[in-house]
């Protein structure tokens, strides 16, 4: 069961429960959580503690005195010391008593993380609206613009949810990728298109991108989309051999980008939801979308440029609404930069 929150949302921010070792070697938790996260932000820990912001299950204030095994979770509110905001700003596409559809745009996170807590979509959206209910469905990565689904009210928000689970939505990203490992007359690029890549993919905890994984000639074939687990009863608790993700990859237009260079605008439909799938299917195609920082190859850790944002765009959502029961197709307004200028139909 899950424990409720001894803390109400703040300036639009959830409190964050944090699990605590029983014993180690740590007099207090104080100790615990500064030799944990303390190289993140070392003198506000202590003053959240000296102020009493940080408490048990109860709301009890923890002191820095409280012994290590004294409590088994503690909360307090993520912050982050002069967050410095980021200039973009998000639009409502819909709203009614149970949804709000938001366009998000390129570098906002969807949802607090790392240095991002008030400049991200859920806080911002929370704070704007006064909606302290507010949560997302589904999530985008910073870098990816476009259309985003929360939840509204808790009493309806499993069957939106749910939705997800089944892949009961349709989702259509746009990209635009380079073709300068591609040196074929732009026909011939086109012949390749509608493809569907299909591979292996794992995400490690803690490694920021995910990897393609090789398997057995004798388990390829299988249509991963076609192989989703049951959403009752027992979890399946060995994995399927053979591949886990597939996308569909269309070319809808190619010509020179802004730099002179041949791109091509594509049309991608995930047919699963692995981290960070169309940006690895992409590279996977020699097609690496322009501006991403991960992959082909990841790059160190830079500034956000926002004069070039990485080129994906989750261009529309689709689903029968599980409340109303009415047919809903969410579009982004936003455009991808880079599209090719005298772009020709592909």
């Amino acid at each position: 069961m899950a424990l409720r929150p001894p803390l109400p949302v703040r300036d639009g921010v959830n409190p964050t429960r944090l699990k605590v070792p029983a014993d180690g070697p740590w007099s207090t938790v104080h100790e615990y959580v500064l030799e944990t996260f303390g190289h993140i932000d070392h003198g506000g820990i202590t003053r959240r503690f000296a102020d009493g912001e940080v408490v048990d299950a109860d709301g009890a204030p923890l002191s820095v005195e409280t012994p290590l095994g004294a409590v088994e979770f503690l909360w307090y509110y993520r912050s982050v010391t002069d967050e410095v905001p980021l200039p973009v700003t998000e639009e409502i596409l819909f709203e009614d008593e149970h949804l709000l559809v938001a366009d998000k745009p390129h570098f906002l996170p969807t949802t607090p993380a790392g240095r991002y807590v008030q400049e991200s979509l859920l806080v911002r959206l929370r704070r704007r609206l006064d909606l302290p209910d507010l949560i997302p469905i589904h999530r985008l990565d910073r870098g990816t613009a476009g259309v985003v689904l929360f939840s509204k009210r808790p009493q309806t928000r499993g069957a939106y949810q749910l939705c997800f689970e089944d892949r009961r939505v349709g989702k259509t990203y746009e990209c635009v990728s380079s073709f300068s490992r591609d040196s074929r007359p732009p026909e011939d690029r086109a012949a390749r298109f509608p493809l569907t890549v299909r591979s292996r993919i794992s995400k490690t905890k803690g490694v920021v991108v995910s990897e393609r994984v090789d398997y057995d000639v004798a388990d390829s074939g299988r249509r991963p989309e076609d192989r989703r687990a049951p959403r009752r009863g027992r979890r399946r608790t060995t994995p399927l051999p053979g591949a886990n993700s597939a996308s569909l990859v269309e070319l809808l237009a190619q010509g020179p980008g802004t730099d002179g260079d041949d791109v091509g605008l594509f049309r991608l439909t995930p047919h699963t939801g692995k981290t960070h799938q169309l940006r690895l299917h992409m590279a996977m195609l020699g097609l690496g979308i322009l501006h991403d920082r991960f992959y082909p190859q990841l790059l160190p850790d830079a500034p956000d440029d926002f004069g070039a944002p990485l080129q994906l765009l989750a261009r529309e959502l689709r689903f029968t609404d599980p409340v109303t029961g009415r047919d809903r197709t969410f579009t982004s307004r936003r455009s991808l930069a880079a599209t090719p200028r005298e772009g020709t139909d592909a």
